[in-house]
Parts: structure tokens; C-alpha cells; sequence
């Protein structure tokens, strides 16, 4: 009897058959059972009925390449893992290290301020998008939906309004490998002005910062220096700020302590504080944190409690490779590519 013979495309297609069952929720072998490989060589019942010894021999070449290769594609989707947030809130410092790439990243609080400068109280909602396009650059999307305030004073309005929106990025310039520290440069500028008064550290049209992280003896460091343009009707200042943030895994909790200092240009003064928070991954790619902010001089906020989340889409966005059946069938091509020269060899 002449041995049934399978085209190399009719075997990748049964192949990825086998891999859409894998995805439906079956087990490798129970894919492989109920494969139309199988099926059609009448093995419904796991029972060989084969001719020959060629068409045996055939057969379980064939076999142990599929198996092989099914086997491979359950450990890949059996392993698949949604990657961790990378959070940049809710200290002042921003992390030199960038979110995973490809994934979109949203980190969104509450703050309530009060006693400063321009307003005696102050509500607002914050929420920060990231999208690392590329290992070494992060675009950023900065925003404030909502801000209600009391007591606004110079130019600021009190009531509600939406405040100011902001766009730049980020790019890795050293990453970091051993003891060597990741550092990053970053520039964001405003595209949106709003009349909703302004936390101590005030507003700014452009701002770029240089931003180091990097761990130690347990503890993760992040330090920034950030050179920002203010204005105010005709006039342009600018200002600097440094951030130094400290934190220490205590459990599950992480706890964050934080000295920061940026200058007042446009009133010739200067804004210190203290910063406290602790936060606690739900899940990997979500984590809840809450802490408060202490003014140390007369012209910073004197008081700010905030809460809020980072949350990581569990889906790419952006750099999807090529599915993982076609990266899996690299290999098994070249397997189904010797069994066929084989079996063509001796018919």
C-alpha cells in the first residue's frame, strides 16, 4: 500500500491547529490527540493502525516532530507572563528606569493640599500615561482633569476648572548593568495653561531633568536635577529643583521617604519639603500607594495627603514581535523540513 504523504504546508497547517486548541484551554496531549494528523491516520482511540514498517517508521517521524514542537508551544503559553509595573508616583522623583516596553501605563491619584501661596485649599486629580516605545525612549502624557480650589490668590481663580496638560519624554542614556546606575534625560512641555492655582513648586512652560536610579546595600535610590522655564505675562525665569527619594521593601510594602528643594524665581524664594508613602503591588502590574508632604518653609505647601494607583495593560500596544506560532516554528520547520527529505528519500 503506497504511504500517505503530507506537504510540509499541510503539516505547519495542522501545526497551528494544534496551537489554536492549546489556546482554547486544551493540554498538550489532549491538542495532540485530537489534531487532524492524528485523526487521519485512524488513531481516534489512541490506537495504531499502521501497514507497514515504512509507514511506521514515517509515522513516528512525524510524530515525535509535531510532539516536539506542540510540547514547545504549551511551555511558551504556559509561561507567558504579564510584566511588572514600573510606578513613577507618588514620589516627586521620577525613576531613571523606563516601563516595560511596548505596554501602556497609567498612573492616576488624588491630592489635597493646603495652606500655600496661592490658594488655602486645593483638590486635584492627576494622572500620568507612559508608553515605552523603543528599550531605551518613554513618551509621556501628563495631565490634571480636574482642579478644585478655595482661597486662590494673584492670578489663580478659585473653583473648578481643568488644570494644565503636558507632553515629553524620556530617554535612557546608561543603562544600568551590575553596579552601574541607570541614568536617563527627560523633556516635557506644556501644551495646555489653566488659571487653576499651583502647589508650591509652581508651573513651568519647558522642563528637562537628568535622572539617576539605581539600587544599594537593599535600598533603591532615585535622584533627580531638574532645570525648568517659568514665565509670567512677559517675564521668563528659570528654575531648579533636586529630588532625592529613598525605599525600602518591608514585605510586600514598600516604604518611600523623600527630601525635595526647587526655587521660586518669579518670588525670589525658595520651596523645601518632606515626602512619606508607602505602596503595595495588588498585582504585578497594579499597584496602590497613599502618603502625605510636609512644606518646610513659609512659602511651600504645608500640607499635602494624595492616594492613588499605577496600573500596566496587560496587553502590547506597540512592537509586537511576530506571533509566537511563527517564532515557535523555526525550529519545527527545519525538523518537518528532514522528515520530509527523509521519507522522499525512502519511499
Amino acid at each position: 500500500m503506497p504511504i500517505k504523504r503530507y506537504k510540509p504546508e499541510q503539516i505547519v497547517t495542522m501545526l497551528r491547529q494544534i496551537e489554536v486548541s492549546i489556546a482554547n484551554g486544551k493540554t498538550t496531549p489532549q491538542a495532540w490527540f485530537s489534531s487532524a494528523y492524528v485523526t487521519s491516520r485512524g488513531l481516534p482511540s489512541f490506537s495504531l493502525q499502521l501497514r507497514d514498517r515504512k509507514e511506521t517508521t514515517s509515522y513516528l517521524k512525524a510524530s515525535v516532530a509535531t510532539f516536539l514542537f506542540v510540547t514547545r508551544i504549551g511551555a511558551q503559553s504556559s509561561t507567558v507572563e504579564t510584566p511588572e509595573a514600573n510606578p513613577g508616583r507618588p514620589t516627586v522623583s521620577t525613576p531613571a528606569t523606563l516601563t516595560p516596553v511596548g505596554y501602556l501605563q497609567f498612573e492616576n491619584g488624588g491630592l489635597y493640599a493646603e495652606t500655600s501661596p496661592e490658594f488655602t485649599t486645593l483638590f486635584g486629580i492627576n494622572q500620568v500615561t507612559k508608553l515605552t516605545v523603543a528599550s531605551r525612549l518613554q513618551l509621556l502624557a501628563l495631565s490634571e482633569p480636574l482642579a478644585q480650589a478655595s482661597g486662590a490668590t494673584g492670578d489663580a481663580l478659585s473653583g473648578s476648572r481643568p488644570g494644565e496638560v503636558f507632553a515629553g519624554f524620556q530617554a535612557v542614556v546608561l543603562p544600568g548593568e551590575g553596579h552601574k546606575p541607570t541614568v536617563s534625560l527627560s523633556y516635557i512641555r506644556r501644551l495646555y495653561a489653566s488659571h487653576a492655582p499651583e502647589i508650591d513648586i509652581g508651573t513651568f512652560r519647558n522642563s528637562a531633568s537628568i535622572l539617576l536610579s539605581d539600587d544599594l546595600a537593599g535600598f533603591h535610590f532615585d535622584i533627580n536635577g531638574i532645570f525648568s522655564e517659568q514665565t509670567k505675562s512677559i517675564i521668563r525665569r528659570g528654575q531648579f529643583g533636586q529630588t532625592l527619594s529613598i525605599s525600602h521593601p518591608l514585605g510586600r510594602l514598600t516604604v518611600a521617604g523623600e527630601l525635595w528643594h526647587f526655587t521660586q524665581p518669579l518670588p525670589s524664594r525658595n520651596a523645601l519639603g518632606n515626602l512619606w508613602a508607602v505602596s503595595y503591588p495588588v498585582r504585578k502590574n497594579l499597584v496602590v500607594d497613599a502618603g502625605f508632604d510636609h512644606g518646610l518653609t513659609s512659602s511651600s505647601t504645608q500640607w499635602e495627603g494624595f492616594a492613588g494607583f499605577t496600573y500596566l495593560l496587560p496587553h502590547r500596544r506597540v512592537g509586537i514581535p511576530r506571533s509566537k506560532i511563527n517564532i515557535a516554528c523555526d525550529d519545527p520547520q527545519s525538523i518537518i523540513a528532514w522528515y520530509w527529505q527523509r521519507t522522499s528519500a525512502h519511499p
